[in-house]
This record gives structure tokens, C-alpha cells and sequence, in this order.
């Protein structure tokens, strides 16, 4: 019986160790993350520049970006 009982939770720790579903959506979530804490520190620093520097040239740049989103890059 105790013999039994070892195996199937050898098992089962096998098979829960071994999968993998869900481990892109964790991937996407981090990257996600990421991106979002690099804009927020670049925002943050650029509240404090005054007189422009390269806090505001990457926030000039990434307000483009976002505001060109959809538009034709052709200019037509």
C-alpha cells in the first residue's frame, strides 16, 4: 500500500514538473512588465529634466511612435 502511494506521487510530481502549458503567456506577461517599468522610469526622469536633454528627446520619440500608430507611413 505505502508502495502504492509513493508512486503515484512520484507520478504526479513527474508529470507536474514536466509541464509547460501556460509558460508563453508567463513569458508575455514579464516582457510586458518589462517594457511598461522602462517607459515609466523614462517618463519619471523626464518629469524631472528641464531644458530638454535625452529624457525628453525618448519621450518626444515615443509620443510619435504612439501617435503614428495606424497612420499610413507613406504620409498618403
Amino acid at each position: 500500500m505505502g508502495y502504492r502511494l509513493m508512486g503515484r506521487a512520484h507520478a504526479l510530481a513527474i508529470r507536474l514538473r514536466d509541464d509547460v502549458r501556460g509558460q508563453g503567456t508567463v513569458e508575455y506577461v514579464g516582457l510586458i512588465l518589462l517594457i511598461a517599468a522602462v517607459i515609466a522610469g523614462v517618463v519619471a526622469i523626464g518629469a524631472d529634466a528641464k531644458g530638454g536633454g535625452i529624457a525628453q528627446t525618448i519621450i518626444g520619440k515615443l509620443k510619435d511612435a504612439i501617435e503614428g500608430v495606424g497612420k499610413d507611413p507613406k504620409g498618403g
